[in-house]
């Protein structure tokens, strides 16, 4: 159409004029013009005539065909006839209307019946083959699908042809639009020759009846470029149409050819039967047509299961695609739905603790008589109610109560502990409230999401150590994680030596426990009770854990008789057995104390403790030389608290949550976690420690201050982020140093203490012993 509309756009001479510019211009006289309008007409029946002499394509024939290998295409071979008689044309009125300008059109198409064969399939055995008696009962089903076939066929090459007089009548109109500016182009030059000529006496009339022939010229002009403009979109339409037919033609040109290949098969099935049954013996050809017949009766059968099938395999597909669906638009609701769900929780928690802190400080309110003892009931009653724990059969609820926290956690441990008095009870609660604030904020949630994609990454092969999973384990394991993940972390720490042994070596070691009691036995016992007696998993000596903490430690004082038992290896194993099975806490144990820790950490003597107590205070001086200075200057000895941190990797001195995430980087990473939470515990509480100025109240606040941090988060960004560099040779080599001093202050020490001991044996043999009544007199 842009290039119909281009054809339109006349080149102008600097006195060219056209249309309308014509008609104000100066005109020719009337004789010249009507001269020349005859001409022009003269010229447009001529090129009519020319144009319709090239529609003689009435018998075009689009041929369809099929190649050997079954691959079907369309090819269209335009053969055109003889244009019919001119003079037959002009004599028809009808005739002529049909190809005027703006006209519909009129096409012919070829008879169906005259159509050659679309597709010839299979050789011509199998031709053969389909024509005898085994092939008849899919013959109904093949010429059903030919019919519809060769309708689809004629249906395009309808299509194709009116494609083609639509492409034909489009060039025609092209051409009769350029004749018509050819023509219109030759009037204008012969008006303004006219007009040059006679310009002196024009006459106003015929200057009118010329500007309307013009305008008359323009409009045709105009109703010819639209024409050629709905030609053009009904010939998109078609082409699409047309497209849309030979992708149909493809689906059913693949149907067919499947439909060939089971009767060629069943062909060949039934060929090899009647082969078989004329081997066999059979003289009469009536005995065997029954058996053909059941064959094709069972193939019959065969091919409408297999069909049936076919089409409910296809419908539960599809029921299946639907449901997963639904089920990950549910699965994401529901997640939008529990991220809301516990960012409520979380400040409802913190509201619960706020309102706590303020009973604790309107407890005793600024008022005097009957007022101040009502408010103070009223607040006592509160504070009662905000103390009392969660309970099975507790069925009323005060309006102005919190919400109750539960009398464990997760892990087991009591929340509010009950010999204690109500202040420390009520902090206790406040504590409980503000731990399960953090653990429901987005950045726990967060993590939760990172592990579940680990793990379903890693469901179906084992977890290898990587940077990815360092920053994992570094954020804390979830709950319903931590079993598998510390599972696998103590099996890569000690699977030599596991492997070493045999498979029945922990049974054998408690059988040996059970049969010849070591002297080891009798403290471990003692501690048992001891171990942790917060928490209800070893409150009593009934309980399963209890049991199982017997065994762990018992087998382990036979694996190391050179340690026995050390106060300190009773927790440890506790810890590891709230997520471990007995046998692999036992090897938890082993990992800890073989692997992890340097020798003589847990013997008699304490060395490598002592030794580590060095390496800290060293790095306490590296990394925080202001609380360090501040320590030395009021001879605060710090390692009085770190040194129980060290033994039992600060078991009972940090809150649960905080414990078991440094739990989670310790088992993978090794004994430097200690070091890293054990600084960054002082770095959370650094200022507070240097407004204090006195050395009791310093030592005081070392007890307990580590209870008082609850926000897990920023513990591990100063553990892990804040302490970089933190190499492990570093601490290696202070090790090695201090140990070498320590072991000659103890033999010093050991020097010295039998000096003494000789001393006083001396002393004590040459003393003579007086009785009461001697020594009075």
């Amino acid at each position: 159409m842009e290039s119909v509309r281009s054809d339109f756009a006349l080149e102008l001479d600097s006195d060219g004029l056209v249309g309308v510019q014509t008609a104000r211009g100066p005109v020719a006289p009337p004789t010249a013009a009507f001269n020349s309008l005859r001409h022009w007409g003269s010229e447009l029946r001529n090129s009519m005539s020319h144009l319709r002499a090239g529609r003689g394509g009435e018998n075009r024939r689009s041929v369809f065909y099929t190649a050997s290998s079954e691959e079907w295409e369309l090819v269209d071979s335009p053969e055109h006839k003889p244009p019919p008689d001119n003079s037959q044309r002009r004599g028809s009125p009808s005739h002529n209307h049909r190809y005027s300008i703006g006209s519909t059109f009129t096409f012919d198409f070829r008879n169906p019946s005259r159509m050659k064969r679309p597709f010839h399939v299979g050789s011509g055995k199998a031709s053969r083959s389909s024509e005898s008696s085994p092939v008849e009962c899919n013959g109904t089903k093949t010429s059903e699908l030919q019919l519809r076939i060769q309708s689809q066929q004629e249906e395009i090459i309808r299509l194709q042809e009116q494609e083609t007089c639509l492409q034909e009548e489009l060039a025609s109109q092209k051409e009769l639009v350029r004749l018509l500016q050819q023509t219109l182009r030759s009037s204008q030059c012969d008006w303004r020759s006219a007009g040059q000529s006679g310009s002196m006496g024009p006459d106003n009339n015929n200057q009118s009846e010329e500007a309307k022939a013009l305008g008359e010229r323009e409009g045709q002009i105009k109703d010819l470029c639209g024409h050629m403009e709905r030609l053009a979109l009904e010939k998109e339409s078609l082409q699409k149409e047309l497209k849309g037919l030979k992708i149909k033609v493809g689906e059913i040109n693949e149907r067919l050819g499947m439909l060939m290949e089971t009767i060629q098969a069943k062909d060949e099935v039934i060929m090899k039967l009647s082969q078989q049954s004329d081997e066999g013996g059979n003289p009469s050809g009536e005995c065997s047509s029954p058996g053909a017949s059941r064959e094709k009766q069972e193939l019959d059968i065969l091919k409408d299961s297999l069909q049936g099938y076919k089409s409910q395999n296809n419908f539960l597909n599809k029921e299946i695609l639907e449901l997963t669906v639904l089920r990950r638009k549910a699965e994401a609701r529901e997640k939008i739905l529990e991220v809301k769900y516990t960012s409520l929780v979380a400040k409802l928690c913190q509201v619960e603790s706020k309102y706590l802190v303020l009973l604790q400080e309107v407890k005793s309110p600024v008022c005097s008589g009957s007022e101040q003892s009502h408010s103070g009931d009223v607040i006592s009653r509160l504070l009662e109610e905000a103390l009392q724990v969660e309970s099975t059969d507790q069925q009323e609820h005060t309006i102005l109560k919190p919400n109750a926290v539960s009398e464990y956690d997760i892990y087991g441990f009591k929340t509010v502990p009950e010999e204690e008095d109500d202040e420390e009870k009520l902090e206790a609660k406040k504590r409980a409230l503000d731990l399960r604030s953090f653990s429901l904020t987005d950045q726990e949630t967060s993590v939760r999401v990172k592990w579940d994609n680990y793990l379903a990454i890693t469901m179906n092969r084992e977890m290898v150590r990587s940077p990815d999973l360092k920053a994992l384990m570094r954020s804390g394991v979830p709950h319903i994680h931590r079993s598998k993940v510390w599972t696998w972390c103590v099996n890569f720490h000690v699977k030599k030596m596991r492997d070493s042994q045999p498979k029945d070596y922990y049974q054998n070691l408690l059988s040996m426990a059970n049969d010849k009691p070591n002297p080891a036995c009798k403290q471990i016992e003692l501690d048992l009770l001891r171990t942790l007696p917060n928490n209800k998993h070893y409150a009593s000596p009934d309980l399963e854990g209890i049991q199982k903490l017997r065994n762990v430690l018992l087998a382990f004082s036979w694996r190391n008789p050179d340690i026995g038992y050390c106060q300190g290896l009773n927790r440890l194993a506790a810890i590891t057995l709230l997520y471990l099975d007995q046998e692999d806490a036992f090897w938890c144990l082993v990992a800890i104390v073989e692997v992890f820790m340097p020798r003589d950490y847990y013997t008699k003597t304490l060395l490598g403790s002592q030794v580590d107590q060095r390496v800290f205070k060293d790095l306490m001086n590296e990394k925080l030389p202001r609380l360090h200075a501040h320590f030395e200057h009021y001879k605060v000895d710090f390692s009085l608290i770190t040194f129980n941190w060290f033994l039992v990797v600060f078991v009972d001195s940090v809150v649960s949550d905080i414990l078991f995430k440094i739990w989670d980087a310790f088992l993978y990473e090794g004994p430097k976690i200690i070091f890293r939470f054990a600084l960054a515990l002082f770095k959370y509480k650094e200022e507070e420690f240097l407004k204090l100025q006195d050395p009791m109240t310093i030592f005081k606040y070392l007890r307990y201050f580590t209870h008082s941090i609850l926000d897990a988060r920023k513990l591990m960004s100063i553990a892990f982020v804040d302490m970089n560099p933190f190499p492990l040779r570093q601490i290696q080599n202070r090790r090695t140093f201090h140990l070498e001093k320590v072991r000659l202050e103890l033999t010093e020490l050991e020097a010295i203490r039998q000096t003494f001991l000789r001393e006083r044996d001396a002393t004590l043999d040459g003393r003579t012993l007086i009785s009461d009544d001697e020594e009075d007199n």
